[in-house]
């Protein structure tokens, strides 16, 4: 939990500060995991780990195929310790992905500035959310207003949740982008 006020025309969430004249945009939205992403990450790692775990294991080969008694060990070892490195990282994407999947979709307020910094803040009741965009947007236009409000806070990880507005740009020169 933490406190979200408008006070002096400056926005606080939390230990956080907004100038409401930088705030460019104030909305409500359901934030949705990326489950179909994520089970295509876990398939594209894996496919990697196995792909790469023949590959360390590629020169070891000889040695087991042809290998006599007094290298063969040391060889099987080294296969052992490969097939377990890979294992774990099997685990570490299957949490990852199991993760992903059992995340709930979240109700979220977002304020975007017009800089590059976003605020996230959550609550359980959806309406709760677009009254507090009401109030922000009418503190924005009217700078005298002041109001305080507990909000939960939100920590997501980006590569897990669909965020902001998707944009297909076609054509043009210099048009740079982010994608994950």
């Amino acid at each position: 939990m933490l406190d979200l006020r408008v006070s002096k025309r400056i926005l606080w969430i939390g230990r956080a500060v907004y100038p409401l004249a930088n705030i460019a945009r104030v909305y409500s939205f359901v934030l949705r995991p990326r489950r179909k992403e994520a089970v295509l990450r876990f398939l594209r790692y894996s496919a990697g780990t196995i792909a790469i775990a023949m590959l360390v294991m590629l020169p070891s080969l000889p040695m087991l195929v042809l290998g006599g008694s007094n290298g063969q060990s040391g060889t099987a070892g080294y296969v052992v310790f490969v097939w377990l490195l890979a294992i774990g990282a099997e685990i570490f994407f299957l949490v990852d992905m199991i993760g992903v999947l059992t995340a709930s979709p979240q109700f979220v307020l977002a304020v975007e500035t017009s800089g590059a910094s976003t605020a996230l803040v959550t609550s359980p009741d959806p309406r709760y959310l677009d009254q507090l965009v009401e109030q922000l947007s009418y503190a924005i236009e009217h700078p005298d207003t002041e109001f305080r409000v507990t909000v939960q806070s939100l920590t997501v990880s980006p590569k897990n949740y669909y965020f902001g507005d998707n944009v297909n740009m076609y054509g043009g020169s210099g048009n740079t982008g982010i994608s994950s």
